[in-house]
C-alpha cells in the first residue's frame, strides 16, 4: 500500500512538473507604463487586488468613473498604435450595480433545433453596443415574450 501512495505521488509530482514547464513556455512577461494604452477584457470579479506586478491601475474614462479600476495583467491587450484604427466609444447607461441592460436591434438568423420528441426554434440576435460577429443564438419563445416588437 505504501508503494502504491509513492508511486501516485510520484506520477502527481511528474505530471505537475510537465504542467508548470508546459504553462512557462507559453507565459509571456506583460508589462506596461505610466501613458501606455490598453484595451481591458472586462468580467466580473469579486474581491479587491494589488497593485503590483500583476494588477495596474488604469485611468478610466469619467463615465466609467464607478467601475473598479484596477485590473489584473491577464485583463489587459497592450495597444499598438495605428492611426487608421478608428475605436468606437458608446456610453453605457450602467444601473447602480454597475450593469446594464442588453438591447435586442434585431433578429439575423433563425434555425430549429429537433430533439428526440420535440424541436425548438432559435433566433440569432443582434444586440446594441455589439458587432454583428458577437450576436447570439437564443430560444424564440423568450425572445418573443421579451421583445414581441421584433417578429
Amino acid at each position: 500500500m505504501v508503494d502504491v501512495v509513492a508511486l501516485i505521488r510520484q506520477r502527481m509530482k511528474t505530471a505537475q512538473s510537465r504542467q508548470t514547464s508546459y504553462g512557462n513556455v507559453r507565459r509571456r512577461p506583460l508589462e506596461f507604463n505610466v501613458g501606455d494604452h490598453v484595451f481591458v477584457k472586462i468580467a466580473p470579479l469579486k474581491g479587491v487586488m494589488r497593485i503590483g506586478e500583476r494588477a495596474y491601475r488604469l485611468a478610466l474614462p469619467p463615465d466609467l468613473d464607478r467601475v473598479h479600476n484596477v485590473f489584473h495583467v491577464s485583463m489587459l491587450r497592450k495597444y499598438l498604435s495605428n492611426p487608421s484604427h478608428v475605436l468606437r466609444h458608446e456610453a453605457l447607461d450602467l444601473l447602480p450595480n454597475l450593469s446594464y441592460e442588453e438591447v435586442s436591434v434585431q433578429i439575423i438568423d433563425r434555425k430549429i433545433k429537433v430533439l428526440r420528441n420535440k424541436e425548438i426554434g432559435f433566433v440569432k440576435v443582434l444586440w446594441r453596443n455589439h458587432v454583428i460577429e458577437e450576436a447570439t443564438w437564443e430560444p424564440e419563445k423568450e425572445m418573443r415574450q421579451r421583445y414581441p416588437d421584433l417578429f
